[in-house]
């Protein structure tokens, strides 16, 4: 099984030191990445793809749990395993496809028949040829509780694999109007997945709430750390307390207070499992000064004390 810290390097291990010693996940940039077919040009330092075997086999310090400032896409056509993304677990088997974030925390546990294929871009990547046309307006990419997994069937498998490599031999290629095609290509491809995205894993959404439901959810992500009442974030949007529980809890079927919630509990469970912070650290740095509170909120919110959580992740 791979998700180890197999053949690392010196690079790797400081690497992995460093950012255990700031007691930071490591934020990674596409710029980190090599293509294994050539050298990386500049140019490309947007975009990123590979098959997922020497995607692993380059690239070491992926082992280990992560977050990046990209989105990312990726489909299993071999092989098996498990994939964590913000501490829930998905199958991977041959068809699953992964649509991640920039933001989220990942790993994975593989075996070493794996296969597949991988790429990733920045925001601007994307939407310089397509500003109408948002990454948001894609049911995985809409909301921070959208479901980040797809389970395609045999022929979806097929057809979607075919569109990743197809985006892999562009990536490679060295011809006229590369990178608005592959533009091209990563949209039609978003639009099939969306056409295959499970409907219960889809975040329903009201158009007259569309804006503000992303919104509420950006300042959450801002502010969660300085502000913990549902009342400070109408404040900021401009209406009423009421209003915003109204927009959220049709929109996302939680109350205001358990999206704040959601954030602050997901940012405990990061600094919880993979920094060497004690409780009371983490409660400080997430704005509780009192531990005994912080420690009754986060077994409010995940049924489970940040002692019983950080024993079954640093063990």
């Amino acid at each position: 099984m791979c998700n180890t810290l197999i053949e690392q390097d010196n690079s790797d291990i400081f690497l992995y030191l460093y950012f255990m010693k700031k007691k930071q996940l490591p934020v990674l940039q596409i710029e980190q990445f090599d293509h294994a077919h050539g050298s990386f040009q500049k140019s490309d330092h947007d975009f990123y793809a590979n098959t997922i075997p020497l995607h692993l086999k380059h690239h070491h310090f992926i082992h280990t749990p992560h977050k990046h400032d990209f989105f990312l896409c990726m489909i299993f056509t071999g092989g098996k395993g498990t994939h964590e993304i913000d501490f829930s677990s998905y199958p991977v088997r041959p068809g699953s496809v992964f649509m991640m974030s920039p933001g989220q925390t990942h790993n994975w546990k593989l075996s070493d028949d794996i296969d597949g294929y991988i790429f990733f871009h920045t925001r601007e990547f994307y939407e310089l040829n397509f500003s109408a046309d948002s990454l948001q307006n894609f049911p995985f990419f809409g909301s921070v509780h959208a479901v980040p997994f797809i389970q395609a069937n045999k022929k979806q498998a097929e057809d979607i694999s075919g569109a990743f490599r197809e985006i892999l031999h562009e990536f490679e290629a060295n011809k006229s109007l590369k990178q608005q095609r592959l533009q091209t290509l990563i949209r039609l491809l978003y639009i099939d997945l969306s056409r295959i995205y499970p409907a219960e894993a889809t975040v329903p959404e009201s158009p007259s709430y569309r804006i503000q439901i992303r919104t509420i959810e950006a300042l959450i992500d801002k502010y969660y750390k300085t502000k913990k009442f549902p009342k400070e974030y109408a404040v900021l949007m401009h209406m009423s307390e009421k209003h915003l529980n109204r927009i959220c809890k049709s929109t996302l079927n939680k109350t205001t207070t358990e999206l704040i919630a959601d954030r602050i509990v997901l940012e405990a469970k990061r600094l919880l499992a993979q920094t060497q912070l004690k409780v009371s650290e983490v409660a400080l740095e997430l704005g509780y000064e009192d531990a005994s509170y912080f420690v009754r909120f986060f077994r409010k919110n995940s049924s489970e004390t940040p002692a019983q959580f950080m024993k079954r992740y640093r063990s």
